[in-house]
């Protein structure tokens, strides 16, 4: 007798508002504090550039290993929605703290703790959504999670600019209010829309249950977080050389990188998407080696480009470089550890925050030697990441 899966898929249908909810909230949270964290230091610290160099690295690193340190609790205990809770309430005492505290130490104590703990409810969102649709619906999961990137994607559409009419308003003290109001939203959706899910048993617990399939090699593992370092380093490299390009390199307003980046962003989404739903036809590591390719493309053509015409017409091949790689990779990585949606997740997130600390010697080294060379840098490092992919073959199926 065929068994009537639809209950648990309309299920997982309903949750995805909530969700959405939440992911909607955290991105705004990032969207409308992230651009603007230098200026801040600057204007209302008073931080020396020595400082806010400290800062901008203590940051992310903590990020970093707080992330890893919770994923892995996520794995082996059904608290994952308590996880959420916990980090969103953390992230309303770092940045309600933050609108009122101007002290450089109080700031980088509670960018290391209250912060670095807020900034796991990114990867630990993605393990929820890939947890709920692995038990009511596995064969979208990948679209599943490409779907809650594009609302993340939507909301830093939106954020800066949001950000910018805050500061304008209320200065900066508004602008952290506004983050922790945000915060503040997504804890209460996580705590009284989202079910508890249980966690699924995975090879190497000593609790008995019969474990799921085992996960990638170390080896493999490692390789896969090197390859998306070396991927996403460029986006950091890309984004903050582009005004200078346009203005030392092209002779144009600088200015206009505005128009450039917003062109990719708006094609990202509907992109994000449709890889999504391809998905469920085509296997994912194909995807992801598509769009490593499209970046190498896009940024060698980059280094050669004689005006901003080139570059808005090329910004289609950068959105599916950023969509396969942004948003299929999650999934990719999560696929190597069944089971472990928490554990993966955060080896996908952390590659980005390394990559972005790894794309600030580039960037300087770009400033002395020409920018056309930070976008030739980027071409190597695309290409780099693309060949460790190819060499990281997946093992054979039983």
């Amino acid at each position: 007798m065929a068994v009537d899966t639809r209950p648990a898929v309309r299920a997982g249908r309903f949750r995805l508002l909530p969700l959405g909810v939440v992911f909607l909230t955290v991105g705004l949270s990032t969207a409308v504090v992230l651009p603007f964290l230098s200026l801040f230091l600057d204007r209302e610290v008073h931080a020396s550039p020595l400082r806010v160099t400290v800062f901008l690295i203590v940051a992310p690193l903590s990020g970093v290993v707080a992330s890893a340190l919770i994923g892995r609790l996520s794995d082996r205990r059904p608290i994952r929605r308590a996880l959420l809770v916990g980090a969103a309430l953390a992230g309303v005492v770092g940045a309600g703290l933050t609108a009122y505290v101007r002290d450089y130490w109080i700031l980088l104590g509670l960018t290391a703790t209250a912060t670095a703990l807020a900034n796991s409810l990114f990867p630990q969102s993605f393990a929820y959504t890939r947890a709920l649709f692995d038990r009511d619906d596995p064969a979208r999961a990948a679209f599943g999670v490409s779907l809650m990137r594009t609302v993340f994607s939507l909301a830093w559409v939106a954020g800066p600019a949001l950000a910018a009419v805050l500061l304008d308003v209320g200065g900066f003290r508004l602008v952290y209010g506004m983050a922790a109001v945000m915060y503040a939203l997504a804890a209460l959706v996580a705590a009284f829309r989202l079910e508890e899910l249980p966690t699924r048993p995975v090879a190497g617990d000593p609790d008995g249950a019969a474990p799921g399939p085992p996960g990638a090699s170390r080896l493999r593992l490692a390789l896969t977080a090197l390859t998306f370092v070396l991927l996403q380093c460029p986006l950091t490299v890309g984004v903050q050389a582009m005004p200078l390009f346009i203005d030392t390199e092209l002779n144009d307003d600088p200015s206009r990188a505005g128009l450039v980046l917003g062109l990719c962003a708006a094609l990202e989404i509907p992109l994000i998407l449709g890889l999504g739903a391809l998905t469920a036809r085509v296997r994912l590591r194909p995807l992801v080696l598509v769009g490593g390719a499209c970046g190498v493309a896009y940024y060698a053509t980059a280094a050669v480009a004689p005006g901003v015409t080139v570059l808005l017409l090329i910004q289609p091949v950068n959105a599916l470089f950023i969509a396969a790689v942004s948003g299929v990779g999650i999934a990719y990585v999560q696929d190597l550890l069944p089971g472990e949606p928490g554990r993966a997740t955060t080896l996908f997130t952390n590659t980005f925050p390394i990559g972005a600390m790894l794309a600030g010697p580039l960037l300087g080294l770009s400033a002395q030697i020409g920018y056309r060379w930070a976008y030739g840098m980027a071409t190597a490092l695309c290409a780099a990441g693309l060949l460790v992919l190819l060499l990281t073959r997946p093992a054979p199926r039983t």
